[in-house]
């Protein structure tokens, strides 16, 4: 039983076939998990034939969802996205001649297991399905994936294409870069410059996405990035008070301007913001930003963290920010998203060595700008060991593998695909595929209870259509999901086995994925 994605930590397999090519039911006697039943039926739909419908008998199998008391599972590390105790997401997954058996003790392990039958069966060979057992549960409780709807902007129902994809591989929190300098996309009640004539998602329909991911057992967290990033903010509302870019920024360079926590008029205007958005939210936490505040001293950084901290906590929700916010002061209970550090930016030392970096030269690189980004980004060096000393727990988003908006190495990339992914991705140095999955979460020195959790992120500056955000996000948000899940870094040869299944379930679902000639795909 192992083509899963995330794979199964434990089981068994006993002889026997479960024949795959016929209809397939999904069937539950408890009341209590007719709702799951009913997502998991429209989760299942792209990929398991229809059993008839017109009530004759077929030789169908049944996917049967069962509540049941399976063995106890050890407690997932970090912080659960609800905000409150973990929940229970073990289960046990049971392989027989005629009917997958989904077992756990609670709704979202059998949602969990439900999805993990999918996968065996779409990645099963012609002749059948082993029979056997596994049971799992996962290593982190928080396991993430960021996308970027500020930059380029994503409707509703490609959101809930992502959602989909993210319970596929049991990932539960979808964290939305709602506002940057390109667009600001939530709707604001008294604040409509924000949002006029552009696409934004309404209060409504924020609320019903978060309803549609909550049937998935994925929680969403809203960004707003402050007190930089802020561009959109002024375009709206030019009396907003900011504090001066250094000179050495370059014209057009993506950043704004930060705002001033001293001004009145901009301590209103964040009040009223993060108000707004705590209220139409249903999840515990509140991701406030705090990163690349350029030209702000400390004293005035450490205000506006202050503010947003205390007024997400005053509207009864949790503070999350990005490293640079453990600047402001840092305490336990506190969390902070980890992504950079000046190693990790791979920045050239010379002429000689920028030349060697098309990917950077292309960007308009000159190394004036890259020794002025390596002195601006030099505190981020401290900011893991500021948040560890601090007592609390960090997110782990490094650059260096869980930034999905990477290039691929042209090596690895098809030829009728060069074009394309020339295109996409930021200006980091390109990898393969095999790079991406031997990410591993334990090599930071960090104690297992100093880990919130993992979250990959994907931002939009490249991305111009959905095919393009599928094609950075796939085949690589698997291999995020399977050590997120799993905790272990997998054997290349016996992953890319795995791996290779999952290209059909992504041409069922009608996505695009970057097939690497790393992996034999089926």
């Amino acid at each position: 039983m192992n083509a899963a994605i995330p794979a199964p930590s434990a089981g068994e397999s006993p002889e026997g076939l479960c024949p795959v090519g016929r209809p397939w039911r999904v069937l539950t006697e408890s009341q209590e998990l007719q709702r799951v039943a009913a997502t998991v039926r429209e989760l299942v739909a792209p990929h398991l034939e229809a059993a008839s419908a017109d009530g004759r008998a077929v030789p169908a199998g049944v996917l049967r969802l069962t509540l049941a008391d399976v063995g106890p599972a050890p407690s997932a590390l970090g912080v659960p996205p609800s905000g409150e105790a973990q929940p229970e997401e073990g289960y046990r997954l049971t392989v027989e001649s005629d009917r997958i058996l989904c077992q756990a003790r609670t709704p979202e392990g059998v949602f969990r297991a439900a999805v993990s039958a999918l996968h065996l069966l779409v990645a099963a060979p012609p002749e059948g399905l082993a029979c056997g057992w596994s049971e799992e549960s996962p290593r982190y409780a928080w396991r993430g994936l960021m996308v970027d709807p500020a930059r380029h902007f994503l409707p509703v129902g490609e959101l809930r294409k992502i959602i989909d994809l993210a319970a596929l591989y049991k990932l539960n929190v979808l964290h939305l870069h709602l506002t940057d300098n390109e667009g600001w996309r939530i709707e604001i009640p008294g604040r409509p410059e924000l949002t006029a004539g552009r696409p934004h998602y309404t209060v409504a329909e924020y609320r019903e996405l978060q309803a549609y991911a909550a049937e998935r057992f994925v929680t969403v967290v809203p960004e707003i990035d402050l007190p930089g990033h802020s561009a959109a903010a002024l375009r709206a509302y030019p009396m907003l008070g900011t504090v001066g870019l250094p000179a050495w920024v370059p014209e057009g360079a993506p950043f704004a301007p930060p705002l001033d926590p001293r001004d009145e008029v901009t301590r209103a205007f964040v009040t009223e913001v993060l108000t707004e958005v705590a209220r139409a939210t249903t999840g515990a936490f509140i991701h406030f930003g705090g990163d690349e505040a350029l030209g702000m001293d400390g004293e005035r950084f450490t205000e506006a963290v202050v503010l947003a901290r205390e007024l997400i906590r005053a509207c009864g929700k949790q503070p999350l920010g990005w490293q640079e916010s453990a600047r402001a002061g840092i305490g336990p209970g506190e969390i902070a998203q980890w992504w950079v550090d000046v190693p990790m930016m791979e920045l050239p030392d010379s002429d000689e060595e920028l030349a060697l970096r098309p990917e950077l030269v292309k960007a308009g690189m000159t190394m004036p700008i890259v020794r002025a980004l390596a002195g601006v980004f030099a505190s981020t060096d401290d900011d893991l060991g500021r948040i560890v000393d601090g007592g609390a727990r960090v997110l782990l988003s490094p650059q260096s593998h869980l930034y999905l908006d990477r290039p691929y190495d042209l090596a690895v990339v098809p030829a009728d695909r060069h074009e394309g992914a020339e295109r996409l991705g930021f200006a980091y140095r390109p990898r393969d595929l095999r790079y991406a999955a031997a990410w591993d979460p334990t090599a930071y020195g960090l104690a297992p209870e100093q880990v919130a959790g993992i979250e990959a992120t994907l931002f939009g500056e490249t991305i111009n259509n959905f095919d393009d955000l599928t094609t950075l996000l796939l085949p690589r948000l698997a291999g995020v999901a399977n050590v997120a899940w799993t905790g272990a870094v997998p054997r290349w040869e016996e992953y890319r086995e795995r791996l290779a299944g999952q290209a059909r379930l992504w041409r069922e679902r009608g996505v695009t994925a970057l097939l690497s000639t790393e992996v034999d795909w089926r």
